[in-house]
């Protein structure tokens, strides 16, 4: 009884990337691209998942970093700048529509209130 030895082959780089390039087009099925050039549909997602791992690994992390923004002293309005405005909230009921007007300095209570009504 004699044993066979079956290598696989091996395919080259240009054909590959031919092949994924083929995969890319809009509407292109992989399994058409793959019987087209005489391969297996599984061998093709194969390299597709391969070249997807390649380009995760060639991106740089982003790394946060703190930026320092300038801001006026708690308590002290920046001149110039508008009062606060006050919480403005509009409500719907059925065909009934409630605009209120709630202080900012009293936001708290207005949350309250919020919490009451919407029980």
């Amino acid at each position: 009884m004699e044993h066979k030895t079956v290598s696989r082959r091996r395919h080259s780089k240009e054909l590959k990337a031919q092949v994924l390039e083929q995969c890319q087009e809009p509407g292109a099925s992989i399994a058409a691209v793959a019987l087209a050039h005489g391969l297996n549909a599984n061998l093709v997602h194969k390299w597709r998942r391969q070249l997807a791992r390649l380009a995760t690994n060639h991106i740089t992390p982003v790394v946060p970093e703190f930026v320092a923004l300038p801001m006026a002293p708690a308590g002290a309005p920046s001149a110039g700048a508008p009062p606060a405005a006050d919480i403005r909230i509009e409500l719907h009921r059925g065909a009934v529509t409630m605009n209120i007007s709630w202080p900012i300095r009293a936001a708290d209570e207005c949350t309250h209130w919020l919490r009451e009504l919407l029980r």
